[in-house]
């Protein structure tokens, strides 16, 4: 079971804006997940990964693949109270899920 945290690393997020919409990212899919995959995640460790994207529109072609695949997903938009604008796409969570599920739709992107 896995994971993946897509952020974009085009719009300039501080450490701590990164680290709070990777949180936002991965609870929100988390929360859509039926209760026997949470259960086989959390009891496997909760593997994660964070990953890099280049835009809105990479974002969105991954979130595509995940509906497709059955997998739960969810993208972040921020509230716009800090560094971004409002209803800027900042991160996308892909699983959990199969390990091998995930890594088919986000296995070719680069670690943040």
């Amino acid at each position: 079971m896995k994971q993946a945290i897509v952020a974009r690393a085009d719009i300039g997020m501080g450490e701590g804006k990164l680290a709070a919409q990777v949180a936002h990212a991965s609870l929100s899919a988390y929360e859509d997940t039926g209760r026997q995959v949470r259960k086989s995640w959390k009891g496997s460790g909760q593997k994660k990964v964070v990953l890099k994207a280049n835009g809105e529109s990479e974002l969105f072609e991954l979130a595509d693949a995940a509906e497709r695949a059955g997998l739960p997903h969810a993208v972040v938009r921020d509230a716009g109270h800090t560094q971004l604008e409002p209803g800027t796409v900042t991160a996308l969570a892909v699983g959990p899920g199969k390990e091998d599920v995930v890594d088919r739709i986000t296995g070719d992107l680069s670690l943040y």
